[in-house]
């Protein structure tokens, strides 16, 4: 089931077989939302690289054990739709940096939960910090209506898409 209009965002044309076989990419949606998406991501990536020296695996990855307390890898990766190996090198970065640490499961020894240390909580919360300022100037430069339209809009997609 398709989520966009027939036609929305193609180029207008006078002839109707060229504008079919024609694609305005910069108002393509989907290549719009991702454009923006990483322009966002990017941003605010330089914001916590210059701050802590994160990478964005890193920085998601923390932020997920903060949200959840303790939580494994695997619900790491599937909670930030990241690939396991980009979890596992984010999880060891930050254990050297003892953020985090490791515990085994007790019934089951191949599983580890993942929480923060003392200093992670600290700096988890530095970030929470920067991560509602960066928003708020999100949703400033959108208006509150906008904000709320844009909220609504990607609830929306990812309804829609999320049992693809």
């Amino acid at each position: 089931m398709s989520i966009v209009p027939a036609g929305f965002g193609s180029a207008p044309s006078s002839n109707s077989d060229q504008a079919d076989e024609t694609l305005a990419l910069e108002a393509f949606l989907p290549y719009r939302l991702a454009r923006a998406a990483e322009m966002v991501s990017k941003q605010f990536a330089a914001h916590y690289r210059q701050q802590y020296g994160l990478t964005r695996p890193e920085w998601r990855t923390l932020a997920t054990i903060g949200q959840f307390d303790r939580i494994t890898a695997t619900d790491i990766g599937r909670h930030s739709s990241m690939h396991k190996t980009k979890v596992s090198r984010a999880v060891r970065a930050l254990e050297q940096r003892n953020w985090i640490v490791r515990t085994d499961d007790p019934v089951d020894r191949r599983i580890e939960h993942i929480g923060l240390t003392r200093e992670g909580k600290r700096h988890y919360r530095e970030l929470v910090r920067m991560a509602r300022d960066y928003e708020t100037r999100l949703v400033q430069t959108l208006g509150a209506a906008g904000a709320r339209h844009l909220q609504s809009g990607l609830g929306a997609i990812e309804t829609e898409l999320s049992g693809e």
